[in-house]
């Protein structure tokens, strides 16, 4: 069974610094690990997918990324950079590596037009997204234009955690639960939600967003967000298709990345439907074997199985 995972990290020399922040959450000793295999992108990488038997990675730039540079200058020009050079590497080895876009969405035309460049001429696949950038969400009126090519191009955008703005003030006292812990899930089920009723995918109705972790918890919520709808005040906001639920169905796609449990798949698989759900390991946070091994015991059809390996990454990215 060809077997394509779509949350797959790496990082540059160069580019790790912007990692810092996240480097504060994790064991010391646990982020020395992570940060070495951040920076291989070709040999143990290799030999790990051989030994899990992972076909394929589709490769992204670790979070925070590009978005974390302040200046919009020099993450137009690094993106650009670092989109180079994961194109050589996919060329050399075309059939084990696909990849992601980095975008400086610092400056939304240029990152725009390096979407554009990276699926058009360098062959990528879209890009990834990690939460924020200096408070800015996607939703934000000038990053229209990121949406306006996605769609265009026919490409996903990936929305990954990272760090947020601040922290919610439940949270004081447990920084224990800053980070992939817990805020960073809720983090980003929000920011999806603001996708929705930002009127996003209403502007563009055939975008593709695409959330790991099993959906940051949002395939389980579906018929409380359209109860609630229906209770609260709208705030003269009004939904072209009427439910939250419609959106999550139609735009979201969703990775099994850093969730290898049964309950939570089965019921995104009730939720959203088969052709919805892609296979992902989130590399090198989470061992590749685990997530593998998962893939192939859970228990679910073996037409499920197969669209979750490959045919929905196939049919998504045209790979």
């Amino acid at each position: 069974m060809r077997t394509i995972g779509l949350e797959e990290h790496f990082v540059t020399p160069e580019l790790a610094p912007y990692g810092k922040g996240t480097a504060t959450i994790a064991e010391p000793h646990v982020w020395e690990e992570m940060s070495r295999r951040l920076l291989d992108l070709t040999g143990a990488r290799l030999e790990r997918m051989d030994a899990a038997g992972l076909d394929v990675q589709v490769l992204s730039l670790n979070s925070p990324g590009l978005q974390a540079e302040p200046d919009a200058a020099l993450a137009v020009s690094r993106a650009a950079a670092v989109n180079d050079l994961l194109a050589g590497t996919i060329e050399a080895h075309p059939s084990r590596f696909a990849g992601f876009a980095a975008l400086p969405l610092q400056d939304p035309q240029a990152a725009a037009k390096e979407l554009e460049r990276s699926v058009t001429q360098l062959g990528l696949r879209g890009a990834l997204v990690n939460a924020h950038t200096h408070g800015r969400y996607l939703d934000d009126p000038e990053l229209r234009v990121v949406w306006e090519y996605a769609q265009g191009l026919d490409v996903p955008l990936y929305l990954h955690p990272a760090n947020g703005v601040d922290a919610a003030h439940v949270l004081s006292g447990h920084p224990e639960l800053i980070g992939p812990m817990w805020s960073w899930g809720t983090d980003t089920a929000s920011h999806a939600l603001r996708l929705i009723f930002g009127g996003v995918f209403d502007d563009f109705p055939e975008a593709k967003l695409l959330l790991g972790h099993m959906g940051e918890a949002l395939p389980f919520t579906l018929w409380r967000l359209d109860s609630r709808w229906d209770f609260h005040a709208h705030h003269g906001i009004e939904l072209a298709r009427g439910r939250p639920s419609e959106y999550l169905r139609h735009n979201l796609y969703i990775t099994t990345s850093g969730v290898c449990s049964a309950a939570p798949l089965l019921c995104s698989l009730l939720a959203l439907g088969s052709d919805h759900i892609l296979f992902g390991t989130d590399y090198p946070f989470e061992e590749m074997d685990v997530a593998t091994e998962f893939l192939r015991t859970a228990p679910v059809s073996e037409a499920d199985r197969e669209k979750i390996a490959h045919g929905n990454a196939e049919r998504l990215l045209r790979l």
